[in-house]
């Protein structure tokens, strides 16, 4: 990509995205429930349940109310940055990616990103459009 190495340009601080890809891919790693109620003991069944999604479920919740605190500006970041690294564009169409995140703003930012199932590789790839991979947050 001829965006690789940019500054970084989002509002969003690079850490709050890397928080973000964390719980985005707990999130991802749930599975649909296979039995709600198998009356067994955790321990015997290698706590598997604990990879079942669930109406509760604490990840989900945690990831929803993490996308909810965070202001306007970053919302829209959020967005666009998930469109970056799904290949909508590349750094350099930032301004852009970020207006059109914002025309399309609306109050379901949360359930729309929980809806990519990729949404913890899109932003690592954006992450990494911006030059911030992993190896830079462990040189600065």
């Amino acid at each position: 990509m001829t965006g690789v190495g940019e500054e970084w340009k989002p509002g969003i601080s690079p850490e709050k995205v890397r928080y973000l890809i964390l719980k985005a891919r707990e999130f991802d790693a749930k599975d649909v429930m296979t039995e709600p109620d198998p009356g067994s003991n955790p321990t015997d069944d290698n706590m598997i349940e604990i990879l079942e999604e669930h109406a509760d479920d604490s990840v989900e919740q945690e990831l929803r109310s993490v996308i909810w605190a965070l202001n306007e500006d970053e919302q829209i970041d959020l967005v666009a940055l998930s469109w970056l690294g799904r290949g909508d564009g590349d750094a350099a169409d930032w301004d852009d990616l970020r207006q059109q995140a914002a025309d399309a703003r609306n109050g379901r930012t949360a359930s729309y990103l929980l809806g990519m199932p990729l949404l913890s590789d899109y932003l690592e790839e954006a992450l990494d459009q911006f030059g911030e991979t992993e190896a830079t947050l462990m040189e600065g």
